[in-house]
C-alpha cells in the first residue's frame, strides 16, 4: 500500500495497471499473502523505479536511486535517437524509391 500511496493511485487503478483482478492487493494485504513472481514482475516492469529487494522484503528504500532514473532516461534518449536516424534513412530511401518509379514512368510515357 505504501506504493500505492506514493503513486497517488487508488487500489483499483493499481491493479488495473498491474493487469490483476479487482481487489487483488487488497486481499493479498488483508489475508498476509504473498504476491504471485509473475505480479511482482508486472510490477516491476511497469514500475522501474521501484526497488525488488523492497518489493519482495519490504526492506531497503522503496525507489532505486535517482542514478538508476538516470539511466533510464539516457536509454531512452539513445533508443530515440536511434528511431529519428531509421527514420531519416527509410525516408531517404523512400525518397530515392519515388524518384526512381517516377523516372521509370515518364520513361515509359515517353515511349
Amino acid at each position: 500500500m505504501l506504493l500505492i500511496k506514493h503513486l497517488g493511485i487508488s487500489a483499483r487503478q493499481f491493479d488495473i495497471s498491474i493487469g490483476t483482478a479487482n481487489g487483488y492487493i487488497l486481499r493479498m494485504q488483508k489475508n498476509n499473502a504473498s504476491v504471485g513472481s509473475d505480479v511482482i514482475e508486472r510490477i516491476v516492469k511497469l514500475y522501474p523505479q521501484v526497488n525488488l529487494v523492497w518489493l519482495i522484503t519490504g526492506k531497503g528504500d522503496m525507489l532505486l536511486k535517482e542514478k538508476s532514473n538516470e539511466a533510464s532516461q539516457s536509454d531512452q534518449a539513445i533508443e530515440t535517437y536511434i528511431n529519428e536516424r531509421l527514420n531519416q534513412k527509410w525516408s531517404s530511401e523512400k525518397k530515392a524509391l519515388l524518384e526512381d518509379i517516377l523516372k521509370e514512368i515518364k520513361s515509359a510515357n515517353n515511349k
